[in-house]
């Protein structure tokens, strides 16, 4: 199995199929809009605007489960256009540890498991997926966004 064997619903109830990105990078993201680290939104948007048209794709899945997001996943993705200027594919609220965990994260928490083992251990956990649907590292929520540059670079190049 890899990241293509999966579908995601966007914040406007549009689901589709991951193999739309096939040939391409995907930093997928937990985020949050009520969370300290939701500046990211801003850096994630300026990495996305950079590289975009070289085969770069973001895509960011809202969660409450850290209790740190709106109601709804409208809410949230207008959150993000409004405050933080993110352009990149929203999708609906999704839990992303335990029994109800979205599939995408379950299978992304077991491809590259973090330092506390099986679980995302707050928003802003980021997955860098290569062209072919490979899991290739995970960024913790406290690791700045930038951080992911040279690694980025290296799977676009």
């Amino acid at each position: 199995m890899n990241i293509y064997d999966y579908k995601a619903t966007l914040d406007t109830g549009e689901t589709y199929s991951l193999k739309n990105y096939k040939g391409k990078v995907m930093i997928i993201v937990n985020t949050a809009t009520k969370c300290g680290l939701a500046p990211q939104f801003k850096e994630l948007e300026t990495i996305y605007q950079t590289y975009k048209d070289k085969g770069l794709v973001i895509l960011g899945f809202p969660s409450n489960q850290f209790h740190q997001e709106v109601k709804t996943s409208k809410e949230a993705s207008q959150a993000c256009q409004m405050t933080y200027g993110v352009t990149f594919p929203m999708h609906q609220l999704s839990k992303v540890n335990g029994k109800d965990a979205n599939p995408i994260f379950s299978y992304l928490i077991n491809e590259a498991p973090g330092v506390l083992g099986d679980k995302i251990k707050w928003n802003f956990t980021k997955f860098i997926i290569n062209q072919k649907g490979e899991v290739v590292k995970r960024f913790s929520p406290t690791d700045k966004p930038e951080k992911m540059v040279p690694d980025i670079e290296k799977l676009l190049n």
